[in-house]
Parts: C-alpha cells; structure tokens; sequence
C-alpha cells in the first residue's frame, strides 16, 4: 500500500475481561483487513498480556482504577489514578493524532475515552450489554458514534448517532455458524457445555453434578459435559462427577473454543453479552441462568432477544435448582427435535457480520465524513 492511500491511524481502548476483550479483538481484525494502522490503550493489567492481534499492535499502558463497590478511600485513590491516566492518555493522543478513539468499556478505556473528548477527536463507544453502563452513559452524550451489541438498549440516548451493529464475534466462533447441528442418535452423546463466564460460575459447579447424578444411568452414559470453572477449582468440580457416569472435561479457560460450540448440543451459561452473542451467532441451544449481582441486572436482559425468538431458556438464579435442571435436560435429551428447533431459532437472533457493520459504520460517519 503507497503511503496515498494509507488508512489512518484508529486506537483502541478496552478493559482486561472477555467481554470487552472479544469484541475489540474481532473489531481490530476487521479494521486491519482495510489497511487502517491500529494502536491499543490499555491498564498495566493488560500491557503486553493480550492474545491475538491486540497483542500484536503496538500497545500503551495508563494509570485507571475501579470505584464500583470500593471503599471511599480507595474510590480517592481510584480517581486519583484516573486523572493522571488521562493525562497519560491525551499525550499519547496528541502525539499519534488518531482519526477517532474506540472504547469498549471496562475502567481502563476510561482515560482514552476521556481524553478523545478533551483533545477533540472522535470518540466511538461500544456498549456490549442490553443496559448501558454508567460509565457509557456519560461518555455517550459526547461521542460521534455509539454501537450497539442488542436492540431497544436501555439508557440509550435518543439525540445521537446509535447503530445496532451487534456484539463482535471472533472470526472462527462466526465460521462455526456454518456446520450442521450435530446428530444426536442412539449411539451418539449428548455434549454440553457448562460456561460461568470470566469468574465461573459456583452454583453451576453446586447444581450440574447433582442434577446429572439423579438421572438414569442410560441417560448419564450418553452425556460428554465440558465444564469451565474457577481456576483451581478444576479438581474439586472433576470430583464432583465421580459417582457418575458421564464423561467430564473440567478446564478454567479452553482454547478451542469455536470447536466446542460447533460439536456441542447444548450450553448451560451465565448471560454474559459476549457468551450471549457467541451462542446465538453459532446456533447453539442454551440454558441461560443470568448472574443476579450484574450492575442494573443487565445480563437478565441480555437474554430478551434469544428469549423472544425461542432459542434459549432462562432460568433465575434462585430458580436453578438440582430437580429442575434435571427434569429440563432429560426432557431435551428425548427431544431432539426441539434442539434442532432451538438452534434454528437462535441464529434467528444472532448477528454474524457485526465487526463488518461496526467498521463500516465508523468508515462512514467519521473516516469519511
């Protein structure tokens, strides 16, 4: 490429979980195939610790801090942190002169975001969740472009540029999208897999064991169950399933990810936007159990979509108990039709071209304005 028609320089800014993460990945990967430099802002927990390509692009860390459910001192403190990493963040804007910033939530895009608004570049605000953060409904007064993951976002302002462009999805969790829906025969066993998002989930790891070890024995030797948990808590869950007879894979992160979603018949997760959007772009069947303590009880209504196009079942924490989530497997495992159907309907939901809306969008209303 001549250095005409080299693309401008776009930074990133994102916080340390998947559910910031994923996306910003996805996005970068997308922008780099159109020839744009790219550059990521981060905190000191994220310096130099990403995978993929945000690990790849040049990266720079800045002072943030946290003030959600901390003490007065530390919120001093955490403010304290945050004003000298805009500083921080404005020199490096100032320095590199991006055509716009991108945030993706998490306190560590604040300083970025911040310091877009203060030096008078575009700022674009990524909203992963079906509740606007606090943090996005303040910096969405000021940006140029805000991009939702789900329809009808709560808190959403009604005076700006709002896009629905859904959550972004790794390239290889958009290509499992395209495989049929695994047979589940006579001989054949029933896969699930148990997500608890970023922190894993301790009533899945209380309930599952218990609920598969009230099934028939018929029933238990047909299921393969890959659970994800805390990590250290990989023994304690392993254990958990000796009685049974199933077949257990226990992991606190596994990295095949898009693999186990194409070969799996159901999943059983918290409702992250990321795992939410992940199961629906691929088509996979889910029991969605939303973590009551989610700022604004958010990821309840991160189920609303795939909920309303029948492709999932939401059940309340208090809800989720050992004879229940039995009686629902059992009733899905002699129901294929009815998986089929689920799948069917969750793709329905699922939105596979995000990064190439999100990166259009941006193309249109400030690369090219």
């Amino acid at each position: 490429m001549s250095n005409i028609d080299k693309k401008p320089l776009i930074i990133l800014t994102a916080g340390g979980t998947g559910g910031h993460v994923y996306p910003a990945e996805s996005l970068a990967e997308e922008l780099e195939k159109r020839g744009y430099d790219l550059m990521l802002i981060t905190d000191s927990r994220g310096k130099d610790n990403y995978k993929g390509r945000l690990g790849q692009m040049p990266n720079v860390a800045v002072w943030s801090g946290g003030v959600v459910g901390k003490s007065k001192l530390f919120k001093i403190k955490s403010l304290f942190k945050t004003g000298i990493g805009v500083m921080q963040a404005l020199y490096v804007l100032l320095k590199y002169k991006p055509v716009c910033v991108v945030g993706f939530g998490g306190y560590a895009s604040f300083p970025a975001c911040m310091a877009a608004l203060l030096s008078g570049t575009d700022l674009v605000l990524h909203e992963q969740n079906s509740v606007m953060s606090r943090t996005n409904r303040y910096l969405s007064k000021y940006a140029t472009l805000v991009a939702q993951s789900f329809r009808n976002v709560k808190y959403a302002p009604n005076n700006k540029q709002c896009i629905l462009c859904g959550m972004p999805v790794r390239a290889n969790i958009v290509a499992a999208r395209d495989k049929e829906y695994p047979p589940l025969n006579s001989d054949d066993k029933m896969q699930i897999l148990v997500l608890g998002g970023s922190q894993g989930a301790k009533i899945f790891g209380d309930v599952i064991p218990q609920a598969v070890a009230m099934m028939t024995p018929e029933i238990q030797s047909r299921l393969k169950i890959y659970q994800q948990c805390r990590k250290g808590e990989e023994e304690q869950i392993f254990k958990s399933y000796e009685k049974t007879l199933c077949e257990i894979t226990v992991s606190h992160f596994f990295e095949n990810m898009a693999e186990l979603y194409a070969s799996c018949h159901l999943v059983i997760s918290r409702s992250g936007a990321s795992s939410v959007s992940e199961i629906a772009v691929v088509g996979v069947p889910s029991i969605l159990v939303p973590l009551p303590t989610a700022a604004d009880n958010h990821q309840a209504s991160n189920t609303r979509d795939l909920e309303e196009v029948g492709g999932c079942i939401t059940i309340a924490q208090n809800d989720f108990e050992v004879v229940k989530v039995k009686e629902i497997v059992e009733n899905l495992f002699a129901n294929y039709e009815q998986l089929r159907k689920m799948s069917d309907n969750a793709k329905k939901a699922g939105i596979k071209d995000a990064a190439k809306r999100f990166a259009d969008a941006i193309e249109k209303e400030i690369v090219k304005s």
